[in-house]
């Protein structure tokens, strides 16, 4: 099953990498956070990618390129005019890179993909977040459930702590609770399974959001069903959430981190 990875937006919000790259290669650890997911999904044994780009799409194709030559001994005899890679690490990945567009929204990059994934089921995510979700539990959920499409659905975890105050005595705090669960509110949380006719709910042209139309179309033909993740997720929209994944990995506490080489 071929995996479509989301990796073509300006990533605004993290101008302080993205000016140089686009957000997907920001690194976590040494690594693109794009290698993470792709080490993610490569773990339960899904190693074919389809790489939607789009903003500075070179900085991703060349790190692939040179993917073995970045992480291999290597030694250069430069009077013979050589290399020769010494250790190297086996990815078992095939990666097709896709310039779909400088602009392009979302739905319409996926729609762009349609010849590369055929008639056949595939999955999707986007190229800037990390979870400790169990593929094959998704996926089989997904054949549970019958729909044309399964969202993986998280709940997402506040950024501060939350204060009851005594309604009486407005000085009091009855309770706290570090970084409490937003509301209670399941929100998408990428890593969806899809079957084909899901392209057909995208319409032509550059600028379908795939979050509006065709997610409100197959959701109202209740044709999108949701497998709840309650376990750890995390998107990197700012520096901030870049320095506390930075912070998970370095420690070794990783939650999304399941394979066991070294990196």
């Amino acid at each position: 099953m071929k995996v479509l990875i989301l990796a073509g937006g300006l990533g605004t919000r993290l101008s302080e990498e993205t000016g140089l790259k686009p957000k997907p290669m920001v690194e976590i650890g040494g690594y693109p956070i794009l290698w993470h997911i792709m080490k993610i999904y490569s773990y339960y044994g899904f190693d074919d990618f389809i790489v939607l780009t789009g903003y500075k799409s070179h900085v991703i194709k060349e790190y692939f390129i040179n993917y073995y030559y970045r992480y291999s001994d290597i030694t250069v005899d430069m009077a013979r005019n050589s290399v020769e890679i010494h250790k190297t690490r086996n990815e078992q990945w095939k990666v097709t890179m896709l310039y779909t567009g400088q602009d392009t929204m979302t739905g319409s990059r996926i729609k762009r993909a349609k010849d590369y994934v055929g008639r056949e089921r595939f999955m999707l995510t986007y190229g800037d977040g990390v979870s400790d979700v169990d593929i094959n539990a998704l996926i089989k959920a997904h054949e549970t459930g019958g729909k044309l499409a399964t969202m993986t659905a998280v709940r997402m975890t506040g950024r501060f702590g939350a204060l009851n105050i005594d309604a009486n005595n407005d000085a009091t705090v009855t309770s706290f609770m570090e970084k409490p669960q937003d509301g209670g509110s399941w929100i998408n949380g990428g890593f969806f399974v899809c079957e084909p006719e899901v392209f057909d709910y995208i319409g032509d042209g550059d600028d379908v959001i795939f979050e509006r139309t065709p997610l409100e179309r197959l959701a109202g033909q209740r044709m999108l069903n949701a497998y709840k993740h309650r376990g750890f997720w995390m998107p990197m929209d700012t520096l901030r959430d870049k320095m506390e994944l930075n912070r998970l990995w370095t420690s070794g506490t990783a939650p999304w981190k399941k394979w066991n080489d070294i990196r």
